[in-house]
């Protein structure tokens, strides 16, 4: 499954948002959620299929574990998106620095004609 696919769902995106904080068991992932464990399985085995969590067999329980290098499609799409301002052209305050020194020429040159 695509990792775009798989983060569409509320319910994956949740189960992703709590193994960041900490690995878990199914039936502590369940215990938080109105799903079955069944179901949450389903998701887990989805996210797995994504790259998105590991699965860690202690004797007859196992321990899903996000797998953050998953996210990094999600990351370059983000990192392309996100775009900079873009810095200002040598040209675009020509203008500006034109109006001041002509305002300081003539500040200068005529001193009795002072605007106030």
């Amino acid at each position: 499954m695509d990792t775009f696919a798989a983060l569409a769902d509320p319910v994956r995106r949740s189960l992703v948002r709590q193994l960041a904080v900490e690995p878990s068991r199914v039936v502590d992932l369940a215990k938080v959620r109105d799903i079955s464990r069944p179901a949450i399985s389903r998701h887990l085995r989805l996210l797995s299929e994504a790259g998105l969590c590991t699965v860690q067999a202690r004797g007859r329980e196992r321990i899903y574990h996000l797998d953050r290098s998953g996210l990094t499609a999600v990351q370059e799409f983000l990192d392309a998106v996100t775009v900079a301002e873009p810095p200002l052209a040598e040209t675009a305050l020509d203008a500006l620095e034109l109006e001041v020194r002509r305002a300081v020429r003539e500040v200068t040159t005529h001193p009795e004609e002072k605007t106030g």
